[in-house]
């Protein structure tokens, strides 16, 4: 059940991660790629010039992935807290001698506490999916 749950959050977030790397982060890299070509394309550059200026071209970029990448550990912190206060509460109820039945019973009320974790996770994720595409096309990374 854990790995059924964690593949689930693993497949939303691939899922997300393309369409954001699709949509607007390739533009990006193409954009820093050409910058950088020309760059090394002026001839009257000395070699700390065209250095900076390639250093230059990839800055939005770097600024935008450090962006979607503080996004996604942030959501994903959440959903570790989520899952930690269950394990906690199962911890308290759990006494030193568990029977063989109390630990499946409260195996059971933690797979299915940590999947309403994962529930509200996947349901965050289509808001947060629009709210980086809403910030990485206002370009405010140049």
């Amino acid at each position: 059940m854990v790995e059924q749950q964690k593949k689930r959050v693993e497949d939303h977030m691939t899922r997300i991660v393309e369409e954001i790397d699709k949509s607007i982060l390739r533009k990006m890299q193409r954009d820093m790629h050409k910058c950088a070509a020309s760059c090394c394309e002026n001839e009257t550059y000395s070699v700390q010039k065209v250095h900076n200026c390639v250093e230059n071209c990839s800055t939005s970029l770097h600024k935008a992935q450090q962006y979607v990448q503080g996004e996604f550990d942030r959501v994903q912190n959440r959903l570790q807290r989520c899952v930690m206060e269950c394990n906690d509460k199962i911890k308290d109820k759990v006494g030193p001698n568990p029977t063989q039945a109390e630990v499946d019973k409260y195996s059971e009320e933690f797979e299915k506490c940590a999947t309403k974790c994962v529930d509200s996770y996947c349901e965050l994720l289509p808001s947060l999916e629009k709210t980086m595409k809403k910030v990485l096309s206002k370009n405010e990374f140049a």
